[in-house]
């Protein structure tokens, strides 16, 4: 760079003397000199400066990188190669809930036979091994202000306070006999829904992961959830229009994600309430896909003691008028099989009677 720099003085006194009026140095070739000698001139002056960087290389590139001013962080844009932030990141999704819509076969409605909620496995099981059933899980997930049973790993929720989707309204949880079914958890895919909609062609694994995904699962007003039965989109939606979006998204995802089915008019349903909102996102499985299968072991085998008690006639002939009285016995909850189950005691339609 010192020889570039002398060349550049010797260019200048060359121009000066120009200047000077001095014909005898107004040849082609000084002219020419001289234009390349403040080319020079300028190329020195750029790169001579303080705090020069040095040629680039890959060293150069690393120090400059960790050297770069931050993107700011309102509307930055990540350049290329650069990992964005984690509250840049978007949320994993499968899309659009109308494109996923489009992609989910439509047949009719298959019968209901062969179907009962031990298809789906034992009632609330412990799929993530964490030591908690999946009620508990969502309890604790949905509801805030909790208040937890001691001894127990911090798994019983004793009371809360659930801000419901399907009602906008809050309701106080307290457990107890009388008062638990304030609060139930909903599968947004009906079990039986399901089972009428290809559910019937899964494995034991991928229906037991089925019933205990929590996409598939809200805690929602007890009295609500046991209107909406086993209905689909056709037949339900939420009160609380706000949230109805999202619950159809839930729904699309859920079904898309185990390979099930939808009826034309469930379908129609679902697209009219997208209309409204073309953009919501379909909500990424948890546990639906492919990989599920293989992710999700089976729980174990209940207990034999766990079985529903012989069907001796005393027992059999078992009857409560309502849950209040099932209850006031110590029956509940009663499981599809046991004496005194019915289905008309059974709001949601899931093998388990006065949850």
């Amino acid at each position: 760079m010192q020889r570039v720099g002398t060349r550049g003085t010797a260019g200048a006194g060359r121009a000066e003397s120009v200047r000077s009026g001095g014909s005898r140095f107004r040849s082609g070739v000084d002219w020419i000199a001289a234009g390349l000698a403040g080319l020079v001139l300028v190329s020195a002056t750029a790169c001579a400066g303080p705090g020069t960087a040095p040629a680039a290389g890959p060293a150069a590139v690393e120090n400059s990188s960790a050297t770069a001013a931050p993107p700011s962080a309102a509307g930055a844009t990540p350049q290329a190669g650069q990992v964005p932030a984690a509250d840049d990141a978007q949320p994993a999704s499968a899309g659009k809930a109308l494109e996923v819509l489009a992609t989910i076969p439509v047949k009719g409605r298959a019968p209901k036979t062969g179907y009962s909620r031990d298809q789906f496995g034992q009632a609330w099981a412990d799929v993530d091994r964490n030591g908690c059933d999946t009620r508990n899980d969502m309890l604790r997930r949905d509801l805030s202000s909790l208040a937890l049973k001691p001894g127990t790993g911090d798994c019983v929720v004793l009371s809360g306070v659930l801000n419901d989707p399907y009602t906008a309204t809050l309701i106080n949880f307290l457990r107890g006999s009388s008062t638990s079914d304030a609060v139930q958890i909903d599968h947004v895919v009906a079990l039986s829904d399901a089972w009428q909609k290809g559910a019937q062609q899964l494995s034991e694994t991928r229906r037991l992961s089925f019933a205990n995904d929590p996409l598939n699962l809200l805690a929602v007003d007890g009295p609500t959830n046991q209107r909406k039965s086993d209905g689909d989109a056709a037949t339900w939606l939420p009160p609380n229009k706000s949230f109805r979006c999202e619950y159809v998204a839930r729904q699309i995802s859920v079904k898309a994600g185990y390979g099930l089915w939808v009826t034309q008019a469930e379908h129609d349903a679902m697209a009219r309430v997208l209309a409204a909102c073309p953009d919501t996102p379909a909500p990424a499985a948890s546990t639906a896909g492919p990989q599920a299968e293989a992710a999700t072991q089976p729980a174990p085998a209940p207990p034999a003691a766990a079985a529903p008690a012989p069907k001796d006639p005393a027992p059999a002939a078992v009857y409560y008028a309502n849950c209040a009285a099932a209850r006031a016995a110590g029956a509940a909850p009663l499981r599809a099989g046991q004496p005194g189950y019915r289905e008309q005691m059974d709001g949601d339609r899931d093998g388990i009677a006065c949850e």
